[in-house]
């Protein structure tokens, strides 16, 4: 006859074997999920642009962000992270990304949202790159399930540009 101690560790390790399992099956049922977020933003005024002391340039302005990211979420969604970024080339660096807003959706029923805001985070380019710069606005998004890997997309908008003088 088997011991407490063998029947408890059978026990657990089948419970455990089960537990991976179940979120192994749910972590792949999210590739079957049809995902189609949507994004739209405008800039509604550019309230500051300027060279700071130092030589950077600096810009504010209010955006204007309607998204429906509904799509996102699934049974196994816990949370989605969001951020707009501005993205733009300059002679030193092919790629330059400033975040301007962020936000985390808890859930489902805060997906679809148009919110007007100024940049959270300060727009400062590392020189006096910006004037007459062409840029794109990019909503990212991080998809944190419950269980499974976190993935990540986003919605490139383009055919933006800062004004060739400072104001």
């Amino acid at each position: 006859m088997h011991s407490f101690g063998y029947r408890a560790n059978a026990l657990l390790t089948f419970a455990v074997t089960a537990l991976a399992f179940v979120c192994a099956i749910s972590s792949f049922s999210d590739k079957f999920s049809n995902q189609n977020p949507s994004v739209e933003i405008q800039i509604l005024n550019i309230n500051r642009f300027k060279k700071q002391s130092h030589g950077n340039d600096e810009v504010s302005l209010t955006l204007d962000i309607n998204a429906d990211l509904q799509s996102l979420f699934t049974w196994n969604t816990k949370q989605v992270f969001v951020f707009v970024a501005a993205e733009y080339e300059t002679p030193k660096n092919s790629l330059n990304q400033v975040s301007l807003w962020d936000a985390i959706i808890p859930a489902k029923e805060h997906a679809k949202f148009r919110i007007q805001v100024s940049n959270k985070y300060r727009f400062i380019d590392q020189g006096q790159n910006l004037r007459g710069k062409e840029f794109n606005l990019t909503l990212h998004w991080h998809v944190m399930p419950k269980t499974g890997k976190m993935f990540a997309d986003k919605i490139v908008t383009s055919g933006y540009s800062l004004p060739d003088a400072y104001r």
